[in-house]
């Protein structure tokens, strides 16, 4: 009754990946030697640092960003909490798979984004590509690029990446367009070059919209850690794996507990400073 796509498909795909992995392995090694030694950078700086420096730093930054002390309040009660979990090790771990994941989905989601928004053409070839990227189920991206970089924090960050990357690129994208046309034409009035309207003009005042696409990246890129430990990644996630997998109810608990509150950290400095951006943004309007 229907005919035989499923042996051809798989065939092609196995095909496409044993050409990738024996024509450009050490491409692929060398890319994955760098963003490793990256990644084991920032992760050794990170646990470096004392725990109590690291939670002044992050009440500071959420004061900061806020404005409200009740904040950086609970933002140092929430990591002083993940300390008393004795998680303190792996949620430094898994804030470093974070951070390299959400720069490089900026990295490559603003040029993206930017592009969408300057060509039709482009936008309506992409947009098939974004949808695409969110409806595979996480669990697929771990295949190839494991098949691709091998087992441990690289494949788990390129995975994150194209997991995390559709809300940037789409809210780039949406925040430039919804730039009043009428200030773009008076720039454009006065001599502004195309470049110059782009970083002075619609880039500034897209940025709370933007903000919003960093803000879904990072909270996306952390719901992966659990999965992202399937294929060696260590943090957080490796401990709420091994809940799982030794029926310890208690150790997955923990795990969880301290995921809601990096994620409740994360999020509430990153929604804070972007509703400062709306606000300085209506008040110059």
């Amino acid at each position: 009754m229907f005919p035989d796509i499923r042996g051809p498909i798989a065939s092609a795909t196995n095909d496409l990946v044993d050409f990738l992995v024996v024509d450009y392995g050490d491409a692929f090694e060398a890319f994955s030697n760098v963003l490793l030694q990256g990644l084991l950078f920032i992760e050794r700086g990170l646990r470096a640092v004392p725990p109590w420096a690291m939670i002044l730093i992050i009440a500071a930054v959420a004061l900061a960003a806020s404005r409200k002390p009740l904040m950086a309040v609970g933002a140092a009660a929430g990591l002083w909490f993940i300390g008393a979990l004795g998680m303190w090790d792996q949620a430094m771990q898994t804030l470093a798979i974070i951070l390299v994941s959400v720069c490089f989905c900026i990295l490559v989601g603003l040029p993206l984004g930017v592009l969408a928004a300057s060509s039709r053409m482009f936008r309506r070839g992409l947009i098939p590509v974004l949808d695409l990227m969110q409806t595979i189920p996480s669990f697929v991206y771990l295949i190839p690029a494991a098949m691709l970089f091998g087992l441990g924090k690289v494949p788990a960050i390129l995975a994150t990446v194209i997991y995390a990357l559709p809300p940037l690129i789409r809210l780039t994208d949406l925040g430039i367009r919804e730039v009043d046309g009428e200030v773009v034409e008076a720039s454009r009035a006065f001599g502004a070059t195309r470049a110059q309207i782009l970083t002075g003009v619609q880039i500034p005042l897209s940025m709370p919209t933007i903000m919003q696409g960093i803000n879904q990246t990072t909270m996306l890129a952390l719901s992966m850690v659990v999965i992202a430990s399937m294929i060696g990644a260590r943090g957080v996630g490796e401990t709420v794996l091994l809940g799982l997998q030794r029926n310890d109810s208690g150790t997955g608990l923990v795990g969880g507990i301290t995921i809601v509150i990096l994620a409740v950290v994360i999020d509430r400095i990153t929604q804070a400073y972007g509703r400062r951006l709306q606000r300085h943004r209506s008040a110059e309007a």
